[in-house]
């Protein structure tokens, strides 16, 4: 069952992007811009844990799982460092998947050449 809920939750999500993408005039950079802003907003209001209870990796993984690991960890560094942990917290809590994300977007540079096919 938690990998249906996963499956749907991701799809959802993935489908009301895709949505945007074809019926706005919205670019894909602030459809994903306001996807970390939702899951941030989300969190904060309490709305996103239960979602990610039910959902698992289909609410962690996207763009909204990234806004809702910002929160949690702005608001645990707040608790630990004061008003401080806005600034250091949400970096902090992010720090494993940025530099992953640095890491192998830099090894893909070098590994393959970049640029049209003409």
């Amino acid at each position: 069952m938690e990998y249906l809920n996963a499956f749907l939750c991701g799809g959802i999500l993935c489908a009301i992007g895709q949505i945007l993408i074809d019926r706005t005039t919205l670019t894909p950079a602030r459809i994903l811009t306001g996807y970390v802003v939702a899951g941030v907003v989300l969190s904060a209001l309490g709305l996103y844990e239960p979602l990610v209870r039910w959902g698992g990796a289909g609410a962690t993984v996207p763009l909204t799982g990234f806004g809702h690991l910002l929160a949690n960890g702005a608001r645990q560094a707040v608790a630990e460092k004061g008003w401080l942990g806005v600034l250091t917290g949400p970096l902090g809590a992010a720090a494993g998947g940025i530099t992953a994300a640095v890491v192998f977007g830099a090894a893909a540079a070098f590994l393959f050449r970049p640029g049209s096919k003409r």
